[in-house]
């Protein structure tokens, strides 16, 4: 089975994306066969940032997107988004990339399952 994750909005300041990648480390951990894809869009590019200092305590997103990373899934960025708010060219997570919109349909229609966030 092959899961796509979609995600909108920026890291921090709401819990959306903490949340979406919770649902893919938990399907991860819980069902090893399925293909997870998260595609990051808008100001979800951010996710893919390396580098990211939060406070002690609070959750951390870049961990969470090497956490993916590191068991299989496959990490994306949109790049006109990305281009869109400077950061195309910013260092990303080891393993994320950036895509094309072509590349999210062809894992639209691909996938089992979609999930948007």
């Amino acid at each position: 089975m092959k899961v796509l994750i979609v995600l909108n909005d920026a890291p921090y300041g709401n819990e959306k994306s903490y949340n979406a990648l919770r649902l893919a480390m938990a399907l991860q951990k819980d069902h090893p066969t399925v293909q997870v894809n998260v595609f990051l869009m808008a100001d979800a590019v951010y996710c893919a940032l390396a580098d990211q200092i939060t406070a002690q305590g609070y959750y951390n997103i870049e961990r969470m997107v090497k956490s993916v990373i590191s068991k299989g899934g496959k990490v994306k960025a949109c790049g006109t988004c990305a281009n869109a708010r400077g950061v195309a060219n910013l260092q990303l997570v080891d393993g994320a990339e950036i895509s094309t919109m072509a590349e999210l349909a062809q894992w639209s229609v691909e996938a089992d399952k979609v999930f948007t966030f």
